[in-house]
C-alpha cells in the first residue's frame, strides 16, 4: 500500500467540508499561486521551520548542526544543505520544527478512524488537502479507497491542475470536491498561480459530467482578482455545471506571509492585509448562484 509525504493532520476541522471532519493535508503542489495560505505545504520534502519569534538565540542549534549560525541577534539558516534530519528540533524553546513527514496509508487511515463516532452524528469525515493532493495521486488515491472502505465520507479539495484521467479515476472515491477556482482570465491565471486553467476548467466540466459533486471555492485577493469579470464568471460557472451545490467565496488572509518566511520563501503579495466585512459583503453579493438541487 502506499505511502507519502504528510504536512499535517488536524482533527475537529470544521471549515473543510460538511460536518465534524479530520483533514489531512498532504505535502507538495505544482502552482504557486501568489497568495498561498499554506507555503509550508509547497515543497514536497519534509523542510525545515523556524519561528524566529521563540529564539533566544542560545546557540544550542548550532552545536548540533552546522547549518545554523548564531549571532547575538540573528539567526542565519544555510537551508540549501538542510536535509530536514530534525535533530536541530531539540531546541528549548521550540522554535524549530520539521514540517512534513512520510506515513503509510494505513497510519492515516488509523487516525482518521479515531473520530468516527463525530463523523456519523454530524455528517462529517475526511477532507484531503494541501498542498494538492493530485500530485500524490497513489496516496491519494489509496487513502480515499480506504476510507470509503471504512464508510467514511470524503472531500477532496484541489485545484483541478492534473491528468484527466487521474481526476477522473478518483470520483467513485470522492462524495464532495472543493474545487479552487483562482482567476476567470487565462492571462491573470498564469501570473498568479504560475500555470494555465485551460485543464484546470477541463477538469472541472469533466468531473461534473461524470456526476461528481462540487464545490466551488474562490479565494478573492484585494487588487488581484476582484474584478466584475471574475465574479460575473463565478455565477455562469456555478449556474452552468448542475453539480455544483455551493460556490464559497474565501477572503484573502496574510497569514501565509509570516509561514513563508519562516520556511525560507518570499512571499509576493504584500501590504494588502485582511478585507473588511463590508469588502467581503459586496464579493459575495455579486456572485449570483441558484443552488442546483
Amino acid at each position: 500500500m502506499a505511502s507519502g509525504t504528510v504536512l499535517s493532520i488536524e482533527r475537529c476541522s470544521l471549515h473543510d467540508g460538511p460536518g465534524l471532519r479530520t483533514t489531512v493535508f498532504v505535502k507538495g503542489c505544482p502552482l504557486s499561486c501568489l497568495w498561498c495560505h499554506n507555503p509550508e505545504s509547497l515543497s514536497f520534502r519534509p523542510e525545515l521551520f523556524y519561528l524566529d519569534e521563540k529564539c533566544t538565540h542560545c546557540g544550542l542549534c548550532g552545536t548540533i548542526c552546522s547549518n545554523h549560525t548564531i549571532g547575538t541577534n540573528n539567526h542565519a539558516i544555510n537551508r540549501g544543505n538542510c536535509n530536514a534530519c530534525g535533530k536541530c528540533t531539540s531546541c528549548p524553546q521550540s522554535a524549530i520544527e520539521i514540517k512534513g513527514m512520510e506515513m503509510a496509508v494505513q497510519d492515516v487511515i488509523d487516525i482518521v478512524l479515531k473520530d468516527v463516532r463525530y463523523y456519523q452524528q454530524s455528517g462529517g469525515g475526511m477532507t484531503l488537502s494541501g498542498g494538492e493532493p493530485l500530485a500524490q495521486f497513489d496516496f491519494t488515491m489509496s487513502l480515499l479507497q480506504l476510507a470509503k472502505e471504512n464508510g467514511i465520507h470524503t472531500c477532496l479539495e484541489t485545484s483541478g491542475h492534473a491528468a484527466a484521467s487521474k481526476i477522473l479515476s478518483l470520483v467513485p472515491y470522492v462524495d464532495l470536491f472543493l474545487y479552487d477556482y483562482k482567476a476567470s482570465n487565462e492571462n491573470d491565471h498564469k501570473k498568479f498561480t504560475g500555470v494555465s486553467h485551460k485543464q484546470i476548467l477541463d477538469n472541472l466540466h469533466a468531473i461534473n459530467d461524470a456526476g461528481a459533486k462540487i464545490i466551488l471555492r474562490c479565494p478573492i485577493i484585494p487588487n488581484h482578482n476582484d474584478t466584475d469579470e471574475h465574479f460575473n464568471t463565478i455565477s455562469n460557472l456555478a449556474n452552468t455545471l448542475c453539480n455544483v451545490v455551493d460556490v464559497n467565496i474565501m477572503p484573502y488572509h496574510p497569514m501565509g506571509s509570516s509561514k513563508a518566511k519562516r520556511v525560507g520563501r518570499e512571499y509576493n503579495v504584500a501590504d494588502i492585509g485582511f478585507p473588511t466585512d463590508d469588502q467581503v459583503a459586496q464579493w459575495r453579493k455579486k456572485v449570483k448562484f441558484c443552488v442546483n438541487m
